[in-house]
């Protein structure tokens, strides 16, 4: 059985992005594999969340993660900072990490000309701590995104290199994750190719909106004034409103608003309204699960105490083999 791990930053709500992109898939990947998933909280303080907002933000990936269907029972569900050995695995791992190969990481660089005022060390070093949280489980698989590929590629050059070093084959080389289909990846509703609430809020569908809240956003998706001739290309924001009802809605629900399209006769107010309560229905039971979920504090504890003490089983076994084979143990 391969172990498989992965994490989500806390910096807010998840969208309908998060389920089509990772989530359904992580609720399979709990039947067939040994998982960990866990919360990363220690990446999310590279930029500088308010106290409040990062453990509200924990609770509510939790509650997320719960509601769509992962299972305490199946896979390990931890928040990154309850397992204190991923900080001295990334620090060991770092005396063997070269400056320069962490100041040509792609996404570092892309922070830097984002944020040229928060620069920090943390950021310099994100792909150590992100091998640490995959090399302290000996992960076989990390389920990534693009933004993501080149980061496991350092977790493989970081893993070899320690293997190198010490001549031993302890970690392995994880590999990304293929889910063996291609990923729905869900538009946003302001005419943008990807669903980010980093762009724009308001161009999400969180698994925690409201029905009337989801109505409001849908409605004043960006839209045109129609099609002037038949079977006309669709430009990028009407793209998105049928990738969303190709997502979520009957086929044959699609299939009338495509020829309703084609046939220059769509009325996107119409479409528009069938959208949101196609997307209503299909989050349903995500979102009343969710409504329970936050009035059960002590059920919230024990998933985290479990999924904890079942990380801290790992990690334990990895930082006292990994002590050894560098040469810390007593005298």
């Amino acid at each position: 059985m391969d172990i498989v791990v992965s994490g989500i930053r806390p910096t807010g709500l998840l969208h309908l992005g998060n389920y089509f992109g990772a989530l359904r898939n992580f609720i399979k990947m709990q039947n067939e594999n040994r998982c960990y998933f866990f919360i990363a909280d220690y990446h999310s303080l590279t930029t500088h969340p308010k106290a409040e907002h990062l453990h509200q933000n924990i609770r509510n990936v939790l509650i997320d993660y719960l509601a769509a269907g992962l299972d305490p029972e199946k896979a390990a569900i931890y928040v990154q900072s309850d397992v204190p050995q991923v900080c001295e695995l990334s620090l060991l791992l770092s005396m063997q990490v070269y400056v320069g190969e962490l100041q040509r990481v792609s996404s570092f660089k892309e922070k830097v000309r984002r944020q040229p005022d928060n620069v920090n060390a943390g950021l310099l070093n994100y792909p150590v701590l992100m091998a640490a949280d995959i090399l302290l489980h000996r992960a076989d698989k990390v389920p990534v995104g693009k933004d993501q590929e080149q980061h496991l590629e350092l977790t493989r050059d970081f893993a070899q290199r320690f293997n190198h070093i010490h001549g031993t084959d302890y970690f392995k080389l994880p590999v990304a994750y293929n889910f063996g289909s291609e990923l729905v990846k869900i538009p946003g509703l302001d005419g943008t190719t990807k669903m980010s609430k980093s762009d724009n809020e308001n161009s999400c569908i969180f698994l925690s909106d409201a029905p009337e809240v989801i109505r409001k956003k849908v409605m004043k998706a960006v839209s045109d004034a129609g099609p002037t001739e038949p079977n006309q290309p669709k430009p990028q924001a009407i793209e998105n409103l049928f990738t969303l009802m190709k997502a979520v809605s009957a086929p044959e629900t699609l299939q009338f608003f495509e020829e309703q399209y084609n046939q220059c006769q769509i009325r996107y107010g119409d479409m528009k309204k069938q959208l949101a309560a196609d997307i209503t229905a299909y989050i349903a039971p995500i979102y009343e699960r969710i409504l329970e979920l936050r009035s059960d504090d002590d059920y919230l504890r024990k998933v985290l105490q479990r999924g904890a003490e079942q990380a801290r089983e790992s990690a334990t076994q990895t930082i006292q083999d990994v002590r050894e084979l560098i040469g810390i143990k007593p005298l």
